[in-house]
């Protein structure tokens, strides 16, 4: 071996050497900065411009070596950006619905329906709660094709002011005598935290909508009583977001708890949401709470109901919520996308064909 050579080689240990130093100077500096992560107050935004600053001035203060100032910059912010990650992880950890915090799956008793076991499910329902007549009709329907989880509005919020707003009170009370008279549980939307209570006697889910996602004060008034929850995504809430919704729920004691992915705003105009199919594997691998895909508010489309549904349910949905109607041409609300009788049986025939594939 040269001389040249023999000299580039243990230049090369020495190099290793440094390597290794350098490794464990980084990773007790990673133990530091998640000893700082965890003194942080929850809530604190982990980033801090201004540390960070301070950080890089006092390096190149003391910089006097071969590499530019810039380069220098570049290989310390990320370093910042690790540790900011690293912090990030932690917190996620902690999070209460994190399925790092609680790897196993929960799994919710409704009445002796189980959503998050595997078998997977159907809430079906009408949009709005309008007549005694109409609730009857959907809930039989239901019970013939051996669903035991009916949906519908009592409260309706919705976009406009003059649209249809809910039969209240009433419809909760419509809605529970049907439900009892076909041995059905109900699945219905609550609008603020003072009707919760009043709620409880008529729901055996609480329904909390997209729109009411980031509603702090019912998330918590949900939290507090002893009824699963069936939360929805917002209308253009991030996952972060919706898990954090999640988990103001789950902080207050309601462990029972259904996420719902109903489709986000975009800017396509072919359905009336965007249905973030993607969502489902996401959240079931950060979290361990069942999720369910509402396929009528994801589509507003009759015709893409069926598709969404076995989209949702290869992909490991644990239930499809959709909209049934016995007369949708005459509803009070959403008349276009909700199924009448007949489509609502064909459409279950088609989806008990598919989960037969999938088995």
């Amino acid at each position: 071996m040269s001389v040249t050579k023999a000299g580039i080689k243990e230049l090369r240990h020495k190099i290793d050497d440094i390597n290794l130093q350098l490794l464990e100077l980084l990773n007790e500096r990673a133990e530091i900065v998640k000893e700082i992560g965890r003194n942080k107050k929850a809530g604190v935004n982990r980033f801090d411009p201004v540390r960070e600053r301070e950080s890089l001035d006092m390096l190149l203060k003391h910089h006097n070596g071969p590499f530019e100032s810039s380069t220098i910059v570049h290989i310390f912010k990320e370093i910042f950006k690790a540790s900011l990650e690293l912090q990030e992880d932690d917190h996620r950890k902690a999070l209460l619905v994190s399925r790092k915090d609680h790897p196993e799956d929960t799994v919710i008793n409704i009445n002796g329906t189980v959503i998050g076991s595997g078998v997977q499910n159907f809430i079906m329902g009408p949009c709005a709660v309008e007549s005694y007549e109409q609730v009857k009709a959907v809930a039989k329907a239901m019970k013939d094709q051996g669903l035991t989880l009916i949906r519908g509005g009592a409260f309706k919020p919705r976009t406009s002011p003059y649209d249809f707003q809910g039969l209240g009170l009433e419809g909760l009370k419509i809605l529970r005598k049907a439900a009892d008279e076909e041995g059905l549980s109900v699945v219905s939307e609550i609008l603020s935290p003072e009707d919760v209570e009043k709620a409880l006697d008529y729901v055996d889910v609480i329904q909390i909508g997209a729109r009411n996602m980031q509603n702090f004060e019912l998330l918590k008034a949900a939290g507090r009583v002893n009824k699963p929850v069936l939360l929805k995504r917002g209308l253009s809430a991030t996952i972060e977001e919706f898990i954090h919704a999640a988990e103001y729920i789950y902080s207050e004691g309601n462990k029972a708890i259904i996420l719902c992915e109903r489709g986000i705003r975009t800017y396509e105009k072919a359905t009336r949401n965007t249905l973030d199919i993607s969502a489902v594997p996401i959240l079931k691998k950060e979290t361990h709470l069942p999720v369910v895909v509402d396929v009528t508010h994801s589509t507003g489309r009759k015709d893409l109901l069926l598709p969404a549904a076995k989209a949702a349910l290869a992909i490991g949905a644990d239930a499809v919520m959709a909209e049934v109607h016995p007369d949708p041409a005459v509803a009070l609300s959403d008349s276009a996308q909700q199924m009448n009788i007949g489509e609502f049986n064909e459409f279950m025939e088609k989806m008990i064909e598919f989960k037969g594939r999938l088995a």
